[in-house]
């Protein structure tokens, strides 16, 4: 079969099966060239999910008639000088418009500073229509109708009209978050109107635009930066986090991107914060040198490769960490908010409060030193016993007297306990409610941690070593990090060329699948050589132990007992929500119980 030459309009479809996969990919290559054409103003329409109609008016720069026949020809760009290697712009391809106009019906009428009309050319199933002058404003207008007209068999692939409109409202939200200066609306007549008016250089201001307001309440400001690399944005406090990923936005010099490394890297830096099944909300934005990072991977320009993985994820993981350690803990505001739409004015009877005196006191104090971590340490000093009534009355007298003193804390002084479970303490400013038992499992679990950290783990030697086969470069990078695994209690040799034998197991994990965990680290290692599987099962089962060790549910504590522990989470990072991720206390101003009586 002889070899021919394929035709321009071909060319152009093959290449529009790349780049413009859906109309949302079409309104991302739009909304970028009116970017970089330095719109402050972007206006898009649509209809019918944007496969009817979809427009994008900018007040950019413009482009003159000579400019507009080059714009519908392929790899014709202004944006790129000659080194694929130092890309500033979001676009420098030239394949969209061409594209898009060998799919779709494209007209594009433009007019730049100091030109008395403008000029319109159009594109139709990659058929050309002649440049002709038109009246139009300043920037430039492009219109897409009947996407997909001309490969009708992309139709098929097409979700629901609303699930595209939404994947265009996605679109928009990310460019709105990346360029706070820019003013986007996003209407037609399969939606409402959706606004971001510019928030000039807060970019807090505009992730609240899009985010919500609850977001400005709740984040922590991320500002690092490491051998040239810069990392900037905000991060939630853990227990503000969501069902799904759909509120994690990540920026490589201004670029939206979904890029599996930053992504894993945020997943790492919320690890043993947040539950299971649970996502983290984040805006991140790196800045780093254009020569080390590829933004030519894939055409869609949505993939990148850093030359240095490791440096970015390690800068990611360690700044939120450090950011979440100097914020302290804080309960997510959205907590308050719910408890507040729930309160009704009833009987304070109905909320079962328990007093504190010696009638209601527990016969039998709870002692927090009696519950030891495993390694000879205990997480909590052990309180005093209260012998007679006199000595509890005393007690109770010097607690009322020292409450002030007491609520200039974070956590605050207890005041009281409900239903054996919470504790309500009072703050400066307002009111702290705290789930004892999560909040003492976290500090059992931080115990136990720092006794895994201080010491080798105990390992149990197998009586027959475990056999595991592997690819060799599994087995060459397992064994570059025997060591680490033998601190672990994870005793592995190399068993000929393309094996491994297991000669011992951490103590702590019991009987355990040996060569499962193995095989598990080893692909852990091949994507992003860590070997932080292993650490992570630890963790697990001193969870699963401080979990078991904690102050029950239905327990009733001591007014000393419950300052001791309000105390001591203020004195522990991560106290604010429990190995599980759920929250350990919530936050109530006293401008917010004011409100609820109509006091202010």
């Amino acid at each position: 079969m002889p070899i021919k030459q394929l035709s321009e309009t071909l060319i152009n479809q093959i290449a529009a099966g790349e780049v413009i996969e859906r109309p949302a990919s079409a309104a991302k290559e739009l909304i970028e060239n009116a970017l970089d054409a330095g719109a402050t103003r972007i206006e898009i329409a649509t209809a019918g999910g944007g496969k009817t109609l979809l427009r994008v008016t900018d007040n950019g720069c413009g482009m003159d008639a000579g400019d507009l026949e080059l714009a519908v020809r392929r790899h014709c760009t202004s944006k790129l000088d000659g080194n694929l290697f130092d890309i500033r712009t979001l676009g420098f391809r030239g394949e969209a418009l061409p594209s898009i106009g060998s799919v779709a019906r494209l007209t594009i009428s433009s007019r730049p500073a100091g030109v008395s009309h403008g000029a319109e050319i159009g594109v139709d199933g990659g058929k050309l229509r002649p440049v002709r002058p038109v009246a139009a404003n300043q920037g430039t207008t492009v219109e897409v109708l009947d996407l997909f007209f001309a490969t009708p068999a992309r139709l098929n692939f097409m979700k629901t009209e609303r699930a595209e409109a939404s994947a265009i409202s996605d679109v928009v939200r990310r460019m709105a978050i990346a360029f706070p200066q820019v003013r986007f609306v996003l209407s037609g007549s399969d939606r409402t109107t959706l606004e971001f008016a510019s928030t000039g250089d807060d970019r807090l201001a505009r992730i609240a635009q899009v985010l919500g307001k609850d977001f400005r309440d709740n984040a922590i400001e991320i500002d690092a930066e490491r051998e040239g690399v810069r990392l900037s944005g905000f991060a939630g406090v853990p227990t503000f986090n969501r069902g799904n990923s759909l509120q994690q936005y990540a920026f490589v010099n201004g670029r939206p991107v979904q890029d599996k490394l930053v992504w894993s890297a945020l997943r790492g830096a919320y690890a043993e914060t947040i539950p299971q099944g649970r996502y983290p909300v984040a805006v991140l934005a790196i800045d780093i040198d254009p020569e080390l990072v590829d933004v030519n991977v894939h055409p869609a320009k949505s993939d990148v490769r850093f030359r240095d993985p490791g440096l970015v994820r390690g800068l990611i993981v360690g700044a939120i960490r450090q950011a979440m350690v100097q914020e302290g803990d804080r309960a997510a505001t959205t907590g308050a908010s719910g408890l507040m739409r729930a309160f009704r004015p009833e009987p304070a009877a109905r909320y079962g409060a328990t007093a504190w005196s010696a009638e209601t006191s527990p016969s039998r104090p709870m002692d927090f030193g009696a519950h030891k971590t495993g390694f000879g340490e205990t997480p909590q000093a052990a309180f005093a016993e209260m012998a007679t009534p006199s000595a509890r009355a005393a007690v109770s007298e010097a607690a009322a007297t020292t409450v002030t003193e007491q609520a200039q804390h974070p956590l605050g002084a207890a005041r009281a306990q409900l239903h054996e479970n919470y504790i309500v303490a009072q703050t400066a400013d307002g009111l702290v409610i705290v789930d004892q038992h999560a909040a003492h499992e976290r500090l059992v679990f931080e115990a136990l941690r720092k006794g895994l950290n201080a010491r080798p783990v105990a390992a149990q030697a197998l009586l027959i070593p475990e056999i595991v086969d592997l690819a060799e470069d599994d087995c060459d990078r397992l064994i570059s990090h025997a060591a680490d695994f033998s601190r672990l209690g994870l005793g592995i040799e190399r068993f000929g060329p393309g094996a491994i034998a297991i000669r011992e197991t951490p103590a702590m994990l019991g009987e355990i699948d040996a060569a499962g965990l193995v095989r598990q680290l080893a692909d852990e290692l091949a994507e992003w050589d860590t070997a932080s599987g292993l650490a992570s099962r630890l963790d697990y089962l001193a969870a699963t132990m401080a979990c078991h060790g904690s102050v029950r549910s239905g327990r009733r504590l001591r007014p000393e007992e419950m300052n001791a522990l309000l105390r001591q989470m203020e004195a522990t990072p991560g106290s604010g929500q429990c190995n599980h991720g759920r929250p350990t206390y919530i936050e109530i101003k006293l401008s917010d119980i004011e409100r609820l009586f109509g006091r202010s």
